[in-house]
């Protein structure tokens, strides 16, 4: 028999979800159909149900990447292309509003540190939805995307492993949503009102998805926010955040650096304050305290004074809960050598930064998502005058910005950047001093770049009022 939009039905373990009772663990278990009386009972109030064992995408949409439904133990939809940006697929009734979306994940292959892996409510269009996503950095994100903004609702961290099945929930009831990974809730806390279709979908990353159902929403959520980090312990967020930040935190050790340490895969300092290398002063052309290699991640640092050059990335990074007390040089630099590389900033914070905060200077994306920054030059600059010029983009969402400071981020439009801003939360900046995003005509001789305007343009600085707050 068939469910919901002329599609199967269910196997037992998904049917009797459907029925509202959450999945409380990875779903399991024999793949027989259940009888005529349980799945009678389970029509009734499944809007929607597929395992794929049917071997067509009857009822779906795709946009973007390369899906097919295959085996993997029964029959699955996979994405196999980790490449793509977007890859979506689909489903259900454009009036959907107050509805529980549950589904089989399992990430196949990361693409970069910004790859994820998720399911979505409310989609009414390609990039206007509720999300929850599994990110390759090690977390599960509650997410309201709008016109392609991320607004980050709430977050945890999460062991994402590849070759791993999850068990999704997200439960949407009126302004509240509430995300759970394997029956433990991860965030909920308010999103758009709303209705739109179920969707399945991963960026920069592969994935299977398997037994998806969708069914009247359980009315469980409240509108309270999770911290997105575990370590250290969140305080309270801040009016107009998205996301609770942490409180600074006490460094637990001090380790002198008298040359720059090399990483590969991963490191974590144990909240230990890293300092050296330099004399701390502004010279340009410094050593850094870290350099990491191309895939490496570096979280749970200090970085005291002197700073030295920070942070060097040489390819896709990610620093992970670190934090800079006093910015020297810069407090760190993305020196890719692809477009398709991806630096990402997930939480920590930076203070005492006389001129920028992170450099741009080779291709690809840089994240910076859930930090705070204060007494600073500049959050980010794309380089508008190195020997070498690249396209570049940068995403600043769910950060938190106290005076004093200059701009939040730089770009060179004539090389085609873009800067994409939400969930921006400004502190002790009543006359609105701190520009939000600045355009200028880069160069490859060495000059000082001009200036050639300030503000959202929609074309390369990307972001509404709705998306600054200031407090």
């Amino acid at each position: 028999m068939r469910i919901g939009w002329g599609l199967p039905a269910l196997t037992a373990a998904v049917l009797l979800a459907a029925t509202g009772a959450l999945v409380a663990g990875p779903l399991t278990g024999s793949q027989d159909r259940l009888s005529d009386s349980v799945t009678t009972a389970a029509s009734a109030s499944a809007l929607f149900a597929d395992d794929f064992e049917d071997g067509d995408l009857a009822g779906w949409s795709k946009s973007g990447g390369s899906w097919s439904v295959v085996a993997d133990g029964s029959k699955v939809l996979r994405q196999d292309k980790a490449t793509s940006e977007l890859a979506r697929q689909f489903a259900g009734s454009a009036s959907w509003a107050d509805v529980t979306v549950q589904a089989r994940v399992k990430p196949t292959v990361f693409g970069g540190s910004a790859g994820l892996a998720a399911v979505a409510a409310r989609a009414s269009s390609n990039t206007t939805f509720v999300r929850l996503a599994l990110l390759s950095s090690g977390r599960a994100e509650l997410q309201a995307v709008t016109g392609g903004r991320v607004a980050v609702i709430g977050a945890k961290s999460v062991a994402v492993t590849t070759g791993r099945w999850y068990s999704l929930a997200l439960d949407v009831r009126g302004t509240s949503a509430q995300a759970s990974v394997d029956g433990q809730v991860v965030a909920s806390g308010a999103v758009p009102a709303g209705g739109g279709q179920l969707a399945l979908m991963t960026s920069y990353a592969a994935a299977s998805f398997d037994d998806v159902a969708v069914s009247p929403s359980t009315g469980a959520t409240t509108p309270t926010t999770t911290s997105p980090t575990t370590s250290p312990p969140a305080s309270t967020s801040p009016p107009g955040s998205t996301g609770s930040l942490p409180s600074w935190p006490q460094a637990k050790g001090d380790v002198r650096v008298s040359s720059t340490i090399s990483i590969s895969g991963t490191f974590d300092g144990g909240l230990k304050r890293y300092s050296g290398v330099s004399d701390g002063g502004q010279d340009e052309g410094q050593d850094p305290i870290f350099s990491v290699a191309d895939g490496g991640v570096i979280q749970n640092v200090v970085i005291g004074s002197p700073a030295a050059d920070g942070i060097h990335c040489k390819g896709t990074c990610t620093l992970r809960n670190v934090w800079w007390e006093d910015v020297g040089e810069d407090a760190a630099t993305f020196k890719g050598t692809s477009a398709s590389q991806t630096m990402t900033i997930d939480g920590g914070g930076a203070r005492a930064a006389a001129d920028k905060v992170f450099q741009h200077n080779g291709p690809g994306t840089m994240i910076i998502q859930n930090f705070q920054v204060r007494d600073f030059g500049k959050l980010y600059r794309s380089c508008g005058n190195c020997s070498s010029q690249h396209r570049r983009a940068v995403i600043v969402r769910n950060v938190v910005v106290t005076a004093p400071g200059k701009a939040l981020v730089g770009i060179n439009t004539n090389y085609g950047d873009t800067a994409t801003l939400s969930g921006i939360t400004v502190v002790g900046d009543s006359s609105r001093k701190i520009s939000i995003c600045d355009r200028y005509t880069g160069n490859s001789k060495g000059s000082e770049p001009t200036k050639t305007g300030s503000g959202a343009d929609g074309t390369y600085c990307r972001y509404s009022t709705s998306d600054i707050t200031y407090k």
